[in-house]
């Protein structure tokens, strides 16, 4: 994406928050986002918005940025849990501004299909800068089971006046720490189905040698 369409992203993103913030988010249309952002419909076309959940999947990848430029990744001896726990809290901070606009969106209730990626991307990049694995079966669950727990967090956080945000720190904290249980017994889970088929080739080739052993010996008759 050049540069002219990255900026024009940026008007689009302001403009449907300076307008959410407002109104009901089910309630605004392309036509009045691009009229706010000072742009055409032609130009919204151009900078590849054609929906109001590609301007979602856009705020997502706005907030996930500005998380990944502010975390400084794991510490040594800090527990993984923790610094997710750290991760996730700097992305509650860095949406506090925007809050009335979120809430907006987020009572429309979006059923979008298309914001699945987006949200589980935001989920693995959270994962990837607490220096937690998000890649194969293992990594595919961790981004499952964040997602759930983000998600329960964020529905305290949308509610939670305190600046201090206690109860979305309690919520969150009680559900890393569930997640953290499941997840343990599921890598143990994980790690024998790897085992197994990790060995399972050496059984068969075992097996089937041995087959074709017994084969080949020569069949003596049996005594009359």
């Amino acid at each position: 994406m050049s540069p002219e369409q990255l900026a024009q992203r940026r008007r689009i993103v302001d403009a449907a928050r300076a307008l959410a913030a407002k109104r009901p988010w089910a309630e605004i249309t392309l036509v009045e986002i691009a009229a706010e952002a000072g742009m055409s419909m032609a130009e919204l076309r151009a900078a590849g918005i054609g929906a109001k959940s590609q301007i979602v999947a856009a705020m997502l990848r706005e907030i996930d940025e500005k998380v990944l430029a502010q975390v400084k990744g794991p510490t040594a001896g800090q527990p993984a849990r923790d610094t997710l726990f750290e991760v996730i809290m700097s992305r509650f901070d860095a949406m506090m501004p925007h809050k009335a606009a979120i809430k907006s969106i987020s009572d429309a209730g979006i059923t979008d299909t298309t914001l699945v990626m987006p949200f589980l991307n935001s989920q693995r990049w959270m994962l990837a800068a607490a220096g937690i694995d998000a890649d194969g079966p293992g990594g595919l669950l961790r981004t499952a089971g964040l997602g759930a727990a983000y998600r329960s967090a964020f529905n305290i956080w949308i509610s939670d006046d305190d600046p201090g945000m206690a109860k979305t720190m309690a919520a969150l904290d009680q559900r890393l720490r569930r997640g953290e249980r499941t997840m343990s017994a599921i890598d143990g889970t994980l790690g024998g189905i790897t085992r197994v088929a990790r060995d399972l080739p050496g059984v068969l080739r075992e097996v089937f040698n041995r087959r074709r052993a017994e084969q080949s010996e020569p069949k003596t008759e049996p005594p009359a």
